[in-house]
């Protein structure tokens, strides 16, 4: 494994919460596959991963071995410096592997789950306070969307704080509706939009949500994109 044998994570420093140089590997069933078949490779792939490298693996999510452990959120607490003091303790012990940190590469995080969107919004600011008191107000788990994390980074190469965001299950928080209320929580805070982007690939129906909503459809489905449509009349012929 190249991150394993490039990667010191003693040197490594960023924005983002994570354990180790490789940080979570999920398998997620996109087609002609279930969520069952995604959690026994998560299986497979910690314990060939724990064997090969003597890296220690957590499951999370659909795979996790407790009910705590199926937030990622509770596995990272105290990050990459924290983790030794940590992962000795009974209940934080690893599914896979020694129950101590690998000295360069940490520990990894694998887990079956449906498609996460990711979603990024640059806002035409620098200040780190106002970014994080509208990522709070977005997070799940301080009283914002179901299914939504959301952190406030400064990205000082653009010149601007970016909130960054997954979104667990579009289905139930459409991205629509989190756009609108980070929209209101940046007026409040006087903070102007500049872009938004899509960090890795989109579902083509949250992607529909969106056209729906801002164009007020009625009858736009994945039927009815060109691609889509020429793509399943040739698979079913």
């Amino acid at each position: 494994m190249k991150a394993v044998e490039l990667i010191d994570m003693r040197r490594h420093r960023g924005q983002h919460p994570r354990l180790g140089a490789v940080d979570v590997v999920p398998f997620v069933p996109i087609a002609n596959c279930t969520i069952d078949t995604c959690t026994e490779l998560t299986r497979s792939f910690g314990e060939k991963f724990s064997e090969t490298c003597g890296v220690p693996v957590y499951l999370y999510a659909e795979s996790a071995s407790a009910p705590e452990r199926r937030d990622i959120d509770w596995i990272r607490e105290g990050e990459f410096e924290g983790l030794e003091a940590r992962i000795s303790k009974h209940n934080r012990k690893p599914d896979f592997g020694p129950a101590r940190v690998h000295p360069t590469t940490g520990a990894s995080i694998t887990g079956a789950r449906k498609v996460m969107v990711g979603f990024n919004v640059n806002l035409a600011s620098r200040d780190l306070d106002v970014g994080r008191k509208i990522a709070r107000s977005l997070h799940e788990k301080k009283g914002g969307l179901v299914g939504v994390r959301a952190m406030a980074a400064d990205v000082p190469q653009m010149g601007l704080i970016q909130i960054g965001m997954s979104i667990y299950d579009h289905t139930k928080t459409p991205l629509y509706r989190i756009y609108e209320l980070l929209k209101l929580e940046a007026q409040r805070h006087n903070v102007a939009i500049v872009s938004s982007e899509f960090n890795g690939m989109a579902p083509l129906d949250a992607v529909l949500d969106i056209a729906n909503y801002c164009l007020r459809l009625t009858n736009l489905n994945d039927d009815r994109i060109i691609e889509t449509a020429v793509c399943k009349k040739l698979q079913a012929e």
